[in-house]
């Protein structure tokens, strides 16, 4: 019978596995397996026989595979007779059962350490007492016993401590006994390790073998190193770790030496525990360690390079355990090898792959920000070096797709694509310089000499046309033969410039003023002023630069003129003077560049720009006058950077004279009768703000005008609203005229010189934003013409935002940028709709008291900025909702108390409840079945109502945190019960709640924890906030205990028992823990279980009789008295386990 059924088996496994078998077969063959392993009396014993070395290793797996299922599933109701022959076969397997270690497939081999330990997990220590030593006799059967023994260990391993798929008790009695025999079990590994190890360098018969259980033996201990006791892996003088050093010189040992090294390294635990590490600084650790990192670079293969990044890791794992021992109270020494610690990290920071070089920044910061290492003579030397590796690592180089370097071959292992790497670059360079200025804290003056010498070279190899403009011209995309953003003198003037920003800062922080180099920064200076370059992308580059060293132009004055003279340039830069194309994003850029550096200027040094005040009014009136083609923009930026200089006036006459002047023509224009009827009026404003498609431009040029004519408007406003201030000095403010009155606690009411105009212009902005707003209510957007129908949905660029696509990195910059209507129109109404709030999120910040006393505020902006939201789509409300709620916190901040019931609530309280009413995509809208492109039009709209949701204003906001609590969107779940939810129900929980309200904030959380129960961070957040409200209200709400009694499988008596303890005062207290860990059992039948576990089949293992325990001996009080036997009534009559 045994027999026959075995056929069939084999026939099954075989129909399944074979790839020309029909699909109606192979389920036919698979059912017939699994119905086998579920009701099958003879599982064991056919089990057995397919698992014959006999067999193919196909039905070898599944004869494996059987006798595991039995165990698993079956072993609770098997007789204690059978589960001793099961044991005894499977030990025989281990023994006989399997081919050499070389010939035998490694999927045979985890199934055979599978069964050992699902039987190990359910027997040991108890009922299986010598398992250890029955290993251990298993190694002298020959180098696959002695393989399979590694595996068995390292998946007990695993399945205890790291995976823990056992009960409490059951992982709690095999981890309390591997502990007390982890010294033996330590010993035996290493033996295993050094004698195998010794045979594979001998080179005799059979080293592959050998190998091969090194290998196994290495990966066993490294799961175990992680979690053992220190002790066990410092003891004998470090015995282990210098026998892993030694191993690194070994090709095809050292990734599994260097992984073991990094978790045994990588431990943390009492620094004196971890003072023994410092002997990987000795001689011959070190020498090996420095050996293997040396021969760093090379052919790119597999292997080898990973075993590059773990000994990296290895490394920076011994650098932290380093900047944590030196200097603290162990009183650690710094080493005497620390030289050839640095030379081998710095081998990694100079290797051709630029994940290595990423792999060692953490640690080069701690190095230099130690308060003892920093000042080491060593370290301030590898500093300098490390600056110098700067002026190949902040080179933009290694794409995947191309190979004009050596780390391109590196970047194809570790990136899929030229996206990947250009992200991956952008943190890397930033990190970069995170660490370049620390280091240039160290060295300052080095550091300046680096970056001197680099602005120099580049300097004149452009010079000297050195810099393979021909490659550059051929990599460009314009007709002028331009660079690209891959050029050789682009990305060394890239690199160049980082460098150049995170020096001049650190410098001017760590030198006193005579020490800084200010003769030479002038020379560097005069040096980039008087680089002319018709390339934008250069010119963008030597704009960073002037800005980066304007500080020291504070110290030599005649140098501004000249400062101001190159940037006003660049403001009116064209690569084709005579060109009508469309500007290049890259001339886009510089403009804008140049730009914000004046406004930077300007913010940063107001005094000193002062004296210059007229000269730059006058200049900037001229370039408005003239023909230089400023866009809004520009001219906007020029006029914010004017109000900053203007601050310094200090005279609120003259400033708010300079600011009627300098805003004459916007408060004209925004509030003429022609701009009045067109903010007031939603059927005229797309009249005059739409291109008209016809033969005739005319139309096209006025509605243009028309766009731009609101364009600058807004953008002044916002200009002047975010920049123009007060002194800060209360007695100057006093002085100039800026302080109107005193609070009654006593604190000055300031007054803008900017309020006047804000206040005449404030009517129409408001009207703007409702008819803004009034547009896409259906009767306005079916008005639309066909070419503009789609004019008030989200731009590509944005729709790829919130999706998270990425735009290629050569398209962004060397194209003309040529926008049909549609998309003109779309960028308009986007930069209308988000300047009109950020003018709102400022004038609170700006004006403060003339803000707050503005009348019937609150209704004009609910009645401008909430009017028909319901209409307002998704990707329209995302920028409103974040720029109100930024201003709203602006507002609360700056509010006075008196202002809160007239300004606050009516302010908020209809933004909260229209949140309220935003909710997730329901469930049918997620099962639907689409089109491609049906699917990706869903899932950007359930992204950006994602992060749109993320009588009483109070009640209002606690709905809607609680309703958030089960929304499918883990991250809010969290946040909202960790911070959220108690915060806001603390404060009404004293007052008279309706039982009802109650109720329904305890089941929200009841729900959370069924919908994100499973993920460990929101349980614990759910839980604590579930207990809270449990503990705070239950002694006035027994509603909650009838909630309670509803969880699935609570225990009613433990429900009763932690309600006793908390109703009664008298009742015993227990440790904030321990009731924690009740609760937490008590609502547990809440918790939802992830889709992947939802029909997975429960595996029970039973708990075995407690290990005994030794009770700690008393101290004998009557040390002479005699025994009086008592001891003996109460000792077990068997102490055997």
């Amino acid at each position: 019978m045994v027999a026959a059924m075995c056929d069939q088996l084999i026939k099954a496994v075989n129909v399944m596995m074979d790839p020309e078998t029909d699909q109606i077969y192979r389920l036919e063959a698979l059912k017939f397996c699994e119905e086998f392993k579920e009701t099958s009396t003879f599982c064991v014993p056919c089990g057995l026989q397919l698992a014959d070395k006999a067999q193919t290793a196909v039905v070898r797996h599944f004869g494996l595979q059987i006798l595991e299922h039995v165990i698993k599933f079956r072993w609770n109701n098997m007789q204690q007779q059978e589960k001793v022959q099961l044991k005894e076969c499977a030990m025989q397997l281990l023994s006989t059962g399997t081919h050499t270690i070389l010939e035998e497939e490694s999927h045979i081999k985890d199934a055979l350490s599978r069964i050992t330990v699902e039987m190990i997990k359910r027997e040991w220590p108890q009922h299986w007492p010598d398992m250890l030593k029955e290993m251990e006799a298993l190694t002298s059967h020959g180098e696959a016993q002695t393989e399979l023994v590694m595996l068995i260990l390292l998946r007990l391993a695993e399945d205890v401590i790291t995976f823990q798929t056992l009960p409490t008790q059951r992982r709690r009695d095999i981890q309390q006994t591997l502990t007390q025999n982890m010294e033996n079990i330590f010993s035996f590994m290493i033996a295993i390790l050094h004698v195998n190890v010794e045979d594979y360098r001998k080179l005799v018969s059979g080293a592959r073998a050998h190998c091969r259980v090194a290998v196994a033996t290495l990966n066993t201990l490294a799961g175990y190193i992680d979690w053992v006791s220190l002790v066990h892996i410092t003891c004998g003088n470090c015995h282990l770790l210098e026998m892993l050093c030694l191993l690194l010189s070994e090709p095809e040992l050292q990734l599994e030496a260097a992984e073991c090294l990094l978790i045994a390294i990588s431990r943390k635990g009492k620094l004196e525990d971890r003072k023994p590490f410092m002997l990987l600084f000795d001689d011959v650790a070190i020498h090996y360690i420095l050996s293997a990192a040396q021969s760093a670079d090379g052919l790119v293969v597999e292997r080898r390079y990973i075993f590059l990044k773990r000994l990296c890791q290895v490394l920076c794992a011994l650098g932290g355990q380093l900047c944590s021992l030196v200097g603290s109270d162990v009183e650690v020494e710094v080493p005497a090898n620390l030289s050839k610690y640095m030379e081998a990290f710095l081998a990694f920071t100079t290797h051709s792959s630029q994940f290595l070089k990423s792999s060692t920044l953490a640690t080069w910061g701690a190095l230099f920000r130690h308060e003892t290492l920093s000042k080491d003579v060593v370290v301030v030397d590898k500093a300098i070096k490390y600056l110098r590796a700067c002026m190949t690592n902040l080179v933009k180089t290694g794409f995947p797709s191309r190979a004009d370097n050596p780390s391109c071959e590196y970047s194809r292992v570790d990136f899929d694509s030229d996206e990947d790497f250009n992200s991956f670059f952008h943190s890397f360079r930033a990190q970069q310089g995170e660490v370049v200025r620390i280091a240039c804290r160290i060295v300052p003056l080095e550091a300046f000499q680096i970056a001197a010498e680099w602005l120099h070279l580049i300097c004149m190899l452009m010079a000297m046309n050195l810099m393979n403009l021909s490659l550059c011209i051929s990599l460009a995309k314009t007709a002028e033969g331009l660079c690209s953003l891959l050029s050789p003198s682009v990305v060394q003037w890239d690199a160049m410039t980082v460098f150049m920003e995170c020096m001049v800062a650190q410098i001017f922080k760590n030198l006193e003023e005579e020490k800084l180099p200010v003769d030479q920064s002038m020379e560097l200076l005069q040096a980039v002023l008087n680089y002319d370059t018709n390339d934008p992308l250069i010119l963008s580059c030597v704009l960073t630069n002037v800005s980066a060293l304007f500080p020291f132009v504070t110290l030599r004055p005649h140098f501004l003129p000249p400062v101001l003279y190159k940037l006003f340039k660049a403001i009116t830069f064209e690569v084709g003077q005579e060109s009508k194309a469309p500007r290049t994003r890259a001339v886009k850029n510089v403009r804008r560049h140049a730009c914000s550096s004046i406004i930077k200027i300007c913010r940063d040094y107001p005094q000193f720009i002062l004296p210059c005040f007229d000269m730059f009014y006058n200049h900037v009136k001229k370039m408005f006058s003239g023909d230089a083609m400023l866009t809004n923009m520009e001219k906007c930026s020029l006029m914010e950077a004017l109000v900053l200089i203007s601050n310094q006036f200090k005279d609120f006459a003259k400033q708010k004279a300079f600011l009627d002047e300098l805003m004459a023509l916007v408060v004209a224009e925004w509030t003429s009768d022609e701009m009045r009827q067109c903010v007031l009026i939603s059927l005229y404003f797309p009249q005059i703000v739409y291109d008209v498609v016809t033969e005739q431009s005319k139309d096209t040029d006025t509605a243009a005008l028309n766009r731009g004519r609101l364009s600058f408007c807004l953008y002044a406003m916002l200009g002047v609203v975010k920049r123009a201030r007060w002194p800060v000095d209360l007695e100057e403010a006093k002085a100039g005229g800026f302080v109107m009155g005193y609070t009654p606690a006593g604190a000055p009411i300031y007054r803008n010189p900017c309020t006047a105009q804000f206040l005449v212009l404030l009517p129409n902005l408001l009207a703007l934003i409702r008819t803004h707003n009034s547009l896409y209510m259906p009767e306005n957007m079916a008005r639309l013409s066909v070419t503009f129908s789609r004019a008030h949905e989200v731009m590509d660029a944005e729709k790829n935002v919130v999706l998270g696509l990425s735009q290629h990195l050569l398209d962004i910059y060397d194209s003309p940028v040529y926008r049909t209507n549609l998309e003109r129109m779309q960028g308009f109404f986007t930069t209308l709709y988000d300047n009109c709030f950020h003018v709102l999120g400022n004038a609170g910040l700006s004006l403060q008291q003339e803000f707050y006393t503005i009348e019937r505020l609150a209704e004009e902006i609910s009645g401008s900025a909430f009017v028909s939201l319901d209409h307002v789509p998704d990707h329209r409300l995302r920028p409103m909702i974040h720029i109100l709620i930024c201003f709203s916190q602006q507002l609360v901040v700056s509010c006075p108390q008196e202002y809160y019931n007239s300004l606050l609530c009516p302010l908020l309280g209809p933004l909260f409840a229209y949140m309220l009413q935003v909710r997730s995509p329901g469930e049918d809208e997620e099962e639907a079945v689409c089109q491609e492109s049906q699917v990706t039009q869903e899932m950007f709209e359930e992204q950006l109502v994602r992060l749109l949701t993320r009588e009483n204003i109070y009640m209002t906001l606690l709905t809607l945190s609680f309703t958030s609590l089960s929304w499918k969107d883990t991250t809010n779940c969290h946040r909202t019960a960790s911070m959220v939810c108690w915060t806001l129900l603390r404060q009404v929980v004293g007052g008279n709640l309706l039982p009802e309200a109650v109720t329904w904030f305890y089941t929200s959380v009841l729900r959370g924890l069924q919908v994100h129960g499973q993920h460990e961070v929101c349980n614990s957040a759910l839980s604590q906030l579930a207990m809270l409200i449990y503990e705070n209200l239950r002694p006035r709400y027994v509603e909650l205990k009838a909630v309670m009694t509803q969880i699935p499988n609570i225990s009613v008596e433990a429900l009763d028992q932690y309600d006793h303890r908390l109703m009664d005062p008298n009742a015993p207290k227990v440790g904030d823990k321990k009731r924690k860990d009740q609760f937490k059992k008590l609502i547990a039948g809440t918790v939802g279980k992830a889709l992947c576990q939802q029909f997975r089949k429960e595996v029970h293992i039973r708990n075995l009789p407690s290990l005994f325990k030794k009770p700690k001996p008393d101290k004998d009080l009557l040390p002479n008295s005699e025994a009086l036997g008592l001891a003996a009534l109460f000792s077990p009559e068997d102490n055997t386990l």
